[in-house]
């Protein structure tokens, strides 16, 4: 109030056909459009933390497996069919909500306030912890590989030091045991490293992200360079994806299904993580071209990444006269036992082990990173003045809770917990969420409408243009998690680690885990629709209309369409508006 300000379009772009609003513009002279809850620094800030929070370890330990079992080259056709079908459409979606909003996941869902908890779950993964401790533990095993004493003949060394020294592995999820020193203390420096880098929000983590993510890629290409040196290379490069794929794969419905699973989870849609991270985007970001860019370099990189590992496999079966298929393993048996193996039978061993460890560590760390960042995002959005001040005792107060929480992860009973977690809520609790996602935007809030959101962002695109994007959101996609999710019910089987089953109460935790995640998505729509007046049928319709302050965050960005929108600085989350209340609005 009494300052000079500039007109809308010199704050907020050059698009005048979505700067007509008459209220007050964004700050000027400031480097953040937003000053309240920040912008990234550049642009390459914002795609790095994205490509480092989609690109993860399953790129690595579970993308060339499933290659491999599901025929091979062949596999790539259904992968990219789903990509384009599923993958795609969900990742653009929520790049596009977050920035329209300028909201994180729980209070973006002023859109739709029936599903205002719908990202409730992204909380509570701290599965995430897991992969970050275990990446960084496992530079434990590089001076042992070669030369370790044998428990069993049967078992290879880097087996044997996977499970007896590095794990401590306990003989089933009842025998918890204590808790592993040196792994609660790779654990703690995991979290110091996660709280160093986000004391300062995106502004400190968008500047570590240029080594975290970029490297992990120099890794690849060494590892790849020096795999396809070595004798039996090409044994394994056909395994994974040239002559011996098997074309008649594509005849089962189980390769679709393992290719849409895998898109879905290596994409890490549905976690909130998407929209947290483009929440700091500038309003006229091009977040289409964002999404499609990230999404192929998440895609490429798992190929890429299957080339590196089969080319060193190939190597091993050479030197052991056996198929590859026998050295070939999936998951933590790939990442610490066959690769790591080996490994250990090249020249400098102790290098090529350490590349590849610290490689998933970095892998581990950029996940987490955006995991923490959508929590912290969440409490911003709810407290911004407690947050302003507060950021870093918030941001070390959250990762000290996350370090106590994931010591039971580091007993001699942790692999088990670990592997439950994954099992049940890394699953079905993700699917529901993605699905009540695209189909309260699509069918409740409205495709047509959030069409006409994103063209406010982006500008004014043709009917062309949008017809992919609206019959995946207002079907195929929809359709594809629908099935996804039923056939993963179905099939479903208990679970357990390796040959070692889980007690019948270990089953009962993981179901009550998943159930917990999904049962305050109706708890709280129940809660919302008793206090919104009229009918039952008036409030549910209610609850199904977006927020009072529902739109863009500023007011330079809002136009004629939201010209009616209650300014959000003085109104945060508002009660459901009431069927009257919307009347008189209009009226």
């Amino acid at each position: 109030m009494g300052r000079l300000t500039p007109p809308a379009c010199l704050c907020c772009g050059t698009k005048k056909d979505f700067t007509l609003s008459k209220g007050k513009d964004a700050p000027a002279g400031q480097s953040d459009e937003n000053s309240e809850r920040g912008n990234w620094s550049s642009k390459t800030d914002y795609l790095l933390s994205m490509v480092g929070y989609a690109v993860g370890l399953g790129n690595v330990w579970r993308f060339p497996y499933l290659t491999y079992q599901n025929g091979g080259g062949a596999f790539l056709i259904p992968y990219t069919v789903m990509l384009a079908l599923a993958g795609l459409p969900l990742f653009f979606l929520e790049c596009s909500l977050g920035q329209f909003a300028s909201l994180g996941p729980v209070s973006v869902w002023r859109i739709l306030p029936i599903l205002q908890v719908r990202d409730c779950n992204t909380t509570l993964a701290d599965g995430t912890v897991i992969h970050t401790n275990y990446s960084f533990v496992s530079s434990n095993n590089l001076t042992c590989l070669n030369g370790t004493s044998t428990y069993k003949e049967v078992q290879p060394p880097s087996e044997q030091y996977w499970n007896k020294v590095a794990l401590r592995r306990s003989g089933g999820l009842d025998e918890t045991g204590e808790i592993v020193w040196y792994l609660a203390l790779c654990l703690l420096l995991s979290w110091v490293i996660v709280g160093a880098a986000l004391f300062k929000g995106i502004k400190s983590s968008g500047k570590v992200v240029y080594f975290t993510a970029v490297f992990p890629y120099v890794v690849l290409v060494i590892l790849l360079v020096r795999g396809a040196t070595l004798e039996g290379a090409r044994d394994g490069i056909e395994y994974y994806i040239g002559t011996q794929s098997n074309i008649t794969k594509l005849m089962e419905g189980e390769v679709w299904k393992d290719a849409a699973t895998q898109i879905f989870f290596s994409l890490s849609v549905a976690w909130g993580g998407l929209v947290a991270l483009s929440s700091y985007n500038k309003f006229h970001n091009n977040c289409y071209s964002d999404a499609i860019a990230v999404c192929l370099v998440n895609c490429i990189t798992s190929v890429f990444a299957g080339f590196a590992i089969f080319s060193v496999l190939g190597h091993m079966a050479f030197l052991a006269d056996r198929p590859v298929s026998e050295v070939v393993d999936s998951g933590f048996d790939l990442a610490f036992v066959a690769y790591p193996s080996a490994l250990s039978k090249l020249p400098v061993a102790p290098l090529w082990s350490f590349l590849f460890f610290f490689m998933l560590l970095l892998l581990g760390l950029d996940s987490q990173f955006a995991s923490i960042e959508t929590v912290t995002t969440t409490i911003q959005d709810m407290y911004p003045k407690v947050m302003k001040k507060m950021r870093v005792p918030v941001t070390l107060g959250l990762c000290t809770l996350l370090f106590f929480l994931g010591l039971l992860c580091v007993t001699q009973a942790g692999i088990y917990w670990v592997n439950l977690v994954d099992h049940f809520c890394a699953g079905w609790g993700i699917l529901f969420a993605a699905v009540l996602e695209i189909m309260g935007i699509s069918w409740i809030y409205g495709g047509n409408r959030f069409i006409q959101d994103i063209e406010m962002m982006i500008g004014k695109k043709s009917w062309w243009f949008w017809l992919w994007w609206r019959a995946c959101w207002f079907f195929i996609t929809p359709v594809l998690l629908c099935v996804i999710l039923c056939w993963s019910l179905v099939a479903f089987s208990p679970p357990k680690y390796g040959s070692v089953e889980y007690p019948a109460w270990g089953t009962a935790v993981g179901w009550c885990m998943i159930v917990f995640c999904i049962i305050w998505i109706p708890i709280v729509a129940i809660v919302k629709i008793v206090k919104a007046q009229g009918n039952l049928w008036q409030r549910i319709v209610s609850c199904c209309r977006p927020a009072a302050n529902w739109g863009p965050f500023l007011e330079c960005h809002r136009g004629e369409r939201y010209s009616h929108m209650v300014d959000p600085h003085k109104e945060r989350d508002q009660e459901i508006p009431t069927v009257d209340g919307f009347v008189h609005k209009l009226q």
